[in-house]
Order: C-alpha cells, then sequence, then structure tokens
C-alpha cells in the first residue's frame, strides 16, 4: 500500500543556495533556487542592493515561474561594496551575500625620469583601457622607503605625471600609482608600483627579469666580442713572427749556401771569428825585448 503526499507551499520560506556566478567592472551576477521545488505559479521576488561604501540602497523585482533564477546587477561601481538581499516579495525570510565588484586597472608603461634635484613619474592615461573611468578623478601617489620601512602619500594629479623630490641618496624606493581612491578612501584602482635604488634607475616591478636579462646580455656581448677581437690579433701577431721568423731562417740558409757542395755549411760557436784567421799569430816574447803596455 501507498499514498501520495502533496506538500502544501510555504512561501514564509526563504530562496536557496544564493550565490554570485560572475563579477565584473560594474556588474555582478548572482543566483538562486526557489523556496520549494516546481513553483505552480510565478514567483515575486525583491532583490535588495545595499551599498555600503555610500549607505544608499535600491530594490529590484523579479517575477518568475523557475526553480532556479539567474539575475544580473547593473550600474556598479568599481572597486564597490555591496550586501545583496533576496526574498519573496511577501517579506518572507531572507537570504543574503556580499559582492565585491573589480577594481580599476593599474596604469600602464609606468616611468621614471632622472633630473637634477627630483624626479618624474610618468604614466599612460587610465582612460585609454577603462571606459568608467574619467580624468577628472585623477591618480594618487603613495611611496615607500625600504631602508625607513616608512609609507607616505605624496598627493593626487589629474595630469599623467607627477614631481617627486627630497629623496635621500642610498634609499630605496618603491612609488605606486593608481586611480584616486573615493569615498575616504574605499574604492581604489588597483596600483601599478615602481622599483627606485639611491643610483636613480627605475625599475618596473613587472618587468624586472626581462630589464635584467637585457642588462646581462648588454655587458655579455661586448665582453664575447672584444674576447674575440683579441684573440684574432693574437693570431694575426704569431703569424707574422712566424712568417718573419721563416724568412730570416732562409735568408741565413741561403747566405751559407756552398753551390760546390750542394748543401749549406754552418760554423760552430768555436770557429766564430774566422776572418782573421789571415793575421799573424804571436808566438812569443823575447826576454831582451822590453814589454810596453799602453
Amino acid at each position: 500500500d501507498y499514498v501520495v503526499v502533496k506538500m502544501i507551499p510555504d512561501n514564509r520560506l526563504p530562496p536557496r543556495h544564493l550565490h554570485s556566478v560572475h563579477t565584473g567592472k560594474t556588474f555582478a551576477v548572482i543566483k538562486w533556487e526557489s523556496p520549494y521545488d516546481s513553483p505552480d505559479q510565478d514567483m515575486l521576488y525583491a532583490v535588495a542592493v545595499k551599498d555600503l561604501v555610500r549607505k544608499t540602497d535600491k530594490i529590484y523585482k523579479v517575477k518568475t515561474q523557475n526553480s532556479t533564477v539567474e539575475y544580473t546587477i547593473k550600474k556598479l561601481e568599481p572597486g564597490g561594496k555591496y550586501h545583496v538581499i533576496v526574498q519573496l516579495g511577501n517579506m518572507s525570510k531572507e537570504s543574503s551575500m556580499k559582492i565585491n565588484t573589480v577594481p580599476l586597472s593599474a596604469p600602464d608603461a609606468l616611468k621614471i625620469i632622472t633630473e637634477n634635484d627630483h624626479i618624474l613619474l610618468f604614466w599612460k592615461s587610465l582612460a585609454l583601457k577603462e571606459s568608467n573611468f574619467n580624468e577628472s578623478r585623477g591618480y594618487e601617489i603613495h611611496m615607500f622607503d625600504s631602508l625607513m620601512n616608512i609609507s607616505a602619500y605624496l598627493g593626487n594629479t589629474t595630469e599623467n605625471f607627477f614631481k617627486v623630490s627630497n629623496l635621500k641618496i642610498g634609499h630605496n624606493y618603491s612609488f605606486t600609482v593608481q586611480a584616486r581612491c573615493l569615498y575616504s578612501g574605499q574604492m581604489c584602482g588597483e596600483p601599478a608600483t615602481l622599483l627606485y635604488d639611491e643610483l636613480g634607475t627605475g625599475e618596473d616591478s613587472s618587468a624586472a627579469k626581462p630589464s635584467r636579462s637585457t642588462d646581462v646580455a648588454a655587458i655579455v656581448v661586448p665582453v664575447l666580442f672584444l674576447l674575440l677581437v683579441t684573440l684574432g690579433i693574437g693570431f694575426v701577431v704569431l703569424y707574422m713572427r712566424h712568417r718573419r721568423l721563416q724568412n730570416s731562417f732562409t735568408a741565413f740558409a741561403n747566405s751559407h749556401y756552398s753551390s760546390r757542395l750542394g748543401s749549406a755549411i754552418f760554423s760552430s760557436g768555436d770557429d766564430l771569428g774566422d776572418e782573421d784567421d789571415e793575421a799573424p799569430m804571436i808566438t812569443g816574447f823575447s826576454d831582451d825585448v822590453p814589454m810596453v803596455i799602453a
């Protein structure tokens, strides 16, 4: 024996499994399920979005008979913080969640130009890649001194450059540039970071390794070239000395060649000075001949 039981829908139950599917800079896709399976009629949901930064509320209405509901919340701000509440239109129990939208990107091509008593930070306009950014919002610049372990807020600007003075010799600095924070620093853009040492060379942290490899190549290649040139010159010098010695030996051998014997005649060291053989030899001295020494 069996019996079929149909439960009476309870419209006081909260929506189930509320979660975020995708979050962008200005929108968020949320998803939830109805309080009970297979609704037999349209259900009216109230979606309340509370802006935790601006302290404002917005309410949207969603009417559907689907068991699974997907809804896109639009007109959000980059880097914002929101509290989302979903419940039936009859003010039943609620389901809630928090959403943080994606902040604005970091400025590109952050570079340093060193002057006599200051440096200049340069970067590309964020409006070139962010349609939600207005140049009137501006940028803010921070600095970190690694030697003193001190962070400092340098200021903000609506330009694409910033002047930094009074840097100390022997200190290493990190500079960050980002879209200016709004509402007491709660809505900020992603920072672009640049390292600067006491030698006055700026280095982007995102491209540190490629620049170091380039510097190594710039040193190794000239050294290898100089080594090759030195080896080439050494071979040329050795070749010229070899040719000179060969020519000298050939000339020396030709000067001692005897056409009668058909060979070259070389004398030993004992025979040196043979050109004086024709001079009379002194055989001795007489006892009655006085010897005069000059």
